[in-house]
């Protein structure tokens, strides 16, 4: 039986910035629009198809035929709902179809089936080369969708579990023969949305859209225990026009991270990911809250992130890259970020993460640049930032205003090296490399 995470004790502190962020009495600014939810003309119910939500009995069969009856309807356009009722649906990995709504109700469970040998294969994705974590091809994820559009998974809040702890223990005990499958992975797809759900225990990344545009998540409750490995929440991979917001996230790996594949074959896939707003989210890991990278090889332009709270965690804020990523990193805006018992406030990094195999190009040096960072508050905070770029490549105009952080005993530090940037009204003091000229490469102009 998979392991539920249980978030430790809201602090006043985080309680009093969920309320301000989260339950404000204005219509608080949203960008979830870019896929509205869609009326079905049809509705068919799993129970219709002989499943039976008692935990036991295997349910693959059905949910493939009523799959299969949505993909086959005569005015598929319009689309269908496939209702899930309360109950606990074991099942084997499912694939979807456009034009439907997976609904769950409250109380529904759709929940893996601990069965690694039979897990069904496919191609790894041409960004990385190879599966993230073994070479060859990878296991396909749980809940699966692939040249699809106009898509829903939502609810009233019910569950889809990956049960991943055998997956877990085979990272742990180095008998993986594959990399791991996801929970949630779109692939090649467009008009995608993900609401009011609970996700949880993935054995790999949560939720996954690859190759994707206009995407949303939102009013989603992510979980994992804390030292499950690599179960990021959400991770908008190679992809466009996405947003994320009002979610609460607790998990073994960063809770969002925007990727764009891996060395000498992200770059060759040359496709970024853009126009990415991430607003809204609260939560905790032993990891990052939100991440750029560290596959970045395709690019990772116009991301917007506001209005985020963590506690306990090890890194506020991390944009991370490596020598042989290539790719570039520019127009980041981070702002509204409150942070309680992190390790780390701030970090951007330019020798973080792994190779996919030794044919990366050492000159493929990323661009990281235009980053503005604001409105930053945390308490608690062992150590300020981390800002080192590269010797051949350094960091240019970054900017850094309007941030405080206190420690616990001492005022936290900062460590900067090959970056070239500016602040104002930074506490505590920030490095010498951060307090450039906007004709030396750092400015913050403009950035109120």
């Amino acid at each position: 039986m998979g392991i539920i995470s249980r978030p430790p004790p809201i602090s006043v502190f985080v309680f009093f910035f969920l309320s301000a962020h989260h339950l404000s009495l204005a219509d608080p600014i949203t960008c979830s629009g870019i896929v509205p939810m869609k009326h079905r003309s049809q509705m068919l119910s799993i129970s219709d198809f002989g499943a039976v939500g008692d935990g036991t009995t295997l349910n693959t069969n059905a949910f493939n035929a009523a799959i299969d009856q949505i993909r086959n309807a005569k005015n598929v356009s319009e689309g269908s709902l496939l209702y899930v009722p309360r109950g606990v649906y074991l099942t084997q990995s499912f694939n979807l179809t456009s034009h439907m709504t997976l609904y769950l109700a409250d109380g529904a469970v759709i929940k893996s089936l601990q069965d690694t040998e039979k897990w069904p294969l496919i191609d790894p994705l041409p960004s990385y080369g190879r599966g993230r974590e073994r070479p060859g091809l990878r296991y396909i994820s749980f809940i699966h969708g692939d040249g699809l559009t106009d898509v829903v998974i939502t609810g009233k809040n019910g569950t889809i579990d990956g049960a991943g702890e055998p997956w877990w223990n085979m990272w742990r005990h180095g008998t993986l023969k594959f990399t791991r499958p996801g929970l949630i992975e779109f692939k090649n797809s467009s008009d995608i949305l993900i609401s009011h759900v609970v996700l949880q225990n993935s054995p790999f990344w949560t939720v996954h859209p690859v190759y994707c545009s206009d995407v949303v998540v939102h009013h989603v409750t992510i979980l994992a225990p804390t030292n499950s490995p690599n179960t990021d929440g959400i991770d908008p991979d190679s992809s466009s026009n996405v947003c994320i917001e009002d979610s609460y996230i607790s998990t073994g790996d960063d809770l969002v991270a925007v990727k764009s594949g891996w060395d000498e074959y992200g770059i060759a896939y040359n496709r970024p990911s853009r126009d990415i707003t991430i607003r809204r989210i609260t939560g905790s890991t032993s990891f990052a809250g939100i991440a750029i990278g560290s596959e970045t090889s395709g690019g990772i332009q116009n991301v917007t992130v506001e209005n985020i709270t963590l506690y306990n965690s090890g890194i506020g804020i991390h944009i991370k890259t490596n020598i042989g990523r290539g790719g570039s990193i520019q127009g980041i805006t981070v702002s509204g970020v409150h942070m309680e018992k992190v390790r780390t406030g701030i970090k951007i990094s330019g020798d973080t993460g792994d190779h996919p195999d030794d044919k990366f190009n050492t000159s493929a040096l990323p661009v990281v640049r235009g980053i503005t960072i604001k409105n930053v508050w945390g308490i608690k905070v062992e150590r300020a930032g981390m800002v080192q770029g590269l010797k051949d490549a350094p960091f240019t105009n970054l900017c850094f205003s309007n941030i405080t952080f206190t420690g616990t005993k001492s005022s936290p530090i900062w460590k900067c090296s090959d970056v070239v940037g500016a602040t104002e009204k930074v506490n505590p003091t920030p490095c010498p490399e951060l307090t450039s000229t906007s004709q030396q490469g750092g400015s913050c102009e403009n950035q109120a």
